[in-house]
């Protein structure tokens, strides 16, 4: 039978490319997808489960489907992904509205599980192997036509002390470059102009296949196909080499926007989190970066709060913060996880680890500011996404911000850009902490 299919992908963009196969696989086996879970035989929600905050939300929206199957107008309900994989029991026994789950391993049995709820009325709950699941198949894009994911690895091997990631998606492995390849062909053949390559742990790729780190020569291959743009995300700081530098410098495709998550700055910190890296270590790999990188945008994120973190190690991380000149930085206080060691050390409490997030964000605000600032007259190349008719302005972004995480830049036009289309615009002003401009 063929059945109507919504989906709702929450998190971070890998949990969105997951969403995208598993559209994929579903309409393959006869279903039709929906824009709306009114009207819907089943509603697929795919959580995140990193933190106590993403798996509220996750329930908040369970609920608010819920409301529908009880009018109605929405037969069943399937949780998939991290929060499924990490508190199954939990979603099993306090969501009795949840007709099944799927856990991370389990992408793959989505078309399965949908006629086990909709036709032999089970309530099934596949956990499949988190470190041996699949990570290649077709996908239905979700996002704008102009950008798209590539994810070349799955799972983690940092195992930092305060994160769950580990233990929800499975050890480190890479994806074979000339699969990744193939993908990101059929990508750019598709018309994607801004291809964003993802993992976990960009910077480990290939260690896991021959001991080597092959993102260097993947970054190459795929500057040689039809995009335009490729960004990059995240990088961590110990598993930057001097290759892959040189590859950033030089190939023009390669955005000067780095996202390397940090997350503090002090040594003792550090090592108690398990991070490998000293704050001299990554003074040094930003200078080295702002030396090589021309008009290099930093991306980071940071947690306060952490086990350790007294006035005087927070006033040292906002300091960093300072001297560094970080352009971009999500700040979060500290969330001790059940199940992490971070959990089990000692930490200030949840109000005051929010208390210094706030102070941090205001540090950072003031960083933005200045940057805004010392950029206004400057041309840049922007990526239009749409037209305001409230405001009456184009918005898209620049090399300097990524889609859903940072703000738009906002411009007039004489000869109107369509979704897509890159333009020239001179940066005149700042509307909101957002930069204006208008269109050349």
């Amino acid at each position: 039978m063929s059945y109507k299919i919504y989906f709702l992908s929450l998190g971070c963009a890998k949990n969105q490319v997951n969403c995208e196969q598993m559209m994929s696989l579903v309409q393959a086996a006869g279903h039709e997808i929906v824009p709306d879970p009114a009207g819907a035989d089943v509603a697929v929600v795919n959580t995140c489960g990193f933190l106590a905050s993403a798996c509220e939300e996750a329930i908040d929206n369970i609920l608010e489907l819920a409301e529908l199957k009880r009018a109605g107008s929405l037969k069943k309900i399937l949780v998939t992904g991290c929060m499924a994989q990490r508190y199954k029991a939990d979603v099993l026994v306090e969501l009795p509205e949840v007709d099944g789950i799927l856990g991370t391993g389990s992408y793959g049995d989505v078309a399965a599980a949908i006629d086990e709820v909709m036709e032999a009325g089970l309530r099934p709950c596949r956990l499949g192997n988190i470190h041996t699941a699949p990570q290649n198949g077709p996908r239905i894009l979700s996002t704008p036509p102009w950008y798209a994911y590539l994810r070349i690895a799955e799972g983690c091997d940092n195992h930092c002390a305060y994160c769950v990631i580990p233990s929800l998606r499975g050890r480190y492995r890479s994806r074979p470059m000339g699969e990744l390849l193939d993908e990101a062909a059929e990508l750019a053949s598709a018309g994607v102009k801004e291809l964003l390559v993802i993992a976990q742990d960009i910077t480990r790729y290939g260690t896991d296949l021959n001991g080597e780190h092959q993102l260097a020569a993947l970054l190459r291959e795929l500057c040689g196909l039809d995009f335009h743009w490729i960004r990059l995300h995240y990088l961590y700081p110990d598993e930057i080499t001097p290759e892959l530098i040189d590859v950033i410098a030089s190939e023009e495709k390669i955005l000067p926007y780095l996202d390397i998550p940090i997350q503090h700055c002090n040594d003792g910190i550090l090592r108690a989190m398990n991070r490998r890296d000293t704050k001299e270590s990554i003074r040094s790999l930003f200078r080295t970066l702002r030396e090589r990188v021309s008009g290099l945008v930093l991306r980071t994120s940071l947690i306060t709060g952490l086990p350790g973190e007294g006035e005087a190690e927070f006033e040292e991380l906002c300091e960093f913060l300072r001297e560094q000149k970080i352009e971009r930085a999500g700040v979060f206080p500290f969330s001790p996880e059940e199940g992490t060691r971070a959990a089990q050390m000692d930490h200030v409490d949840a109000e005051e680890a929010a208390r210094r997030a706030e102070i941090a964000v205001d540090v950072q605000s003031d960083i933005i500011d200045e940057y805004n600032a010392s950029i206004l007259g400057e041309e840049r190349e922007v990526l239009c996404e749409g037209f305001d008719g409230q405001a009456w302005l184009f918005y898209g972004r620049s090399c300097a911000e990524s889609p859903e995480i940072d703000g738009r830049i906002w411009f007039s036009a004489g000869e109107e850009p369509e979704p897509g289309d890159f333009v020239t615009v001179r940066l005149t002003g700042v509307m909101d902490g957002e930069l204006t401009g208008e269109r050349i």
